[in-house]
């Protein structure tokens, strides 16, 4: 009994409570496999995301990595949205992506964050 009461909430801690598995890192290859369903939107993350968020060393959270996004998503999209618009780090103002509306940099976000579904 003693062992259920220790393990039972390091079980609820790992999945967050929420009944999730608790999120895992993704490698460049499966990053670089993802690609919004949309054909449009699929088209702007390629010419534009697509370049520096499937590559490890760019230093930019991976495509669908939620271990690398949870922690920025905690911010908020209008945080994540302020900071594509005006740039961060080495990404620059509007992630070169010059057909961008705000809707069009939400729903990226939300797609490279593994948050579209």
């Amino acid at each position: 009994m003693r062992q259920l009461a220790i393990l039972l909430p390091a079980l609820v801690l790992a999945g967050g409570g929420t009944g999730e598995a608790p999120p895992r890192p993704l490698t460049q290859e499966q990053s670089a496999a993802l690609r919004p369903a949309d054909a449009r939107l699929a088209g702007l993350y390629d010419n534009s995301c697509r370049a520096c968020h499937t590559v490890k060393d760019s230093l930019a959270p991976l495509t669908g990595d939620r271990t690398l996004w949870d922690p920025r998503w905690t911010q908020g999209e209008a945080a994540l949205l302020s900071a594509v618009l005006q740039g961060k780090k080495a990404m620059p103002a509007g992630g070169q992506c010059f057909t961008c509306t705000a809707d069009d940099y939400r729903a990226l976000i939300r797609f490279m964050a593994g948050r579209d579904s």
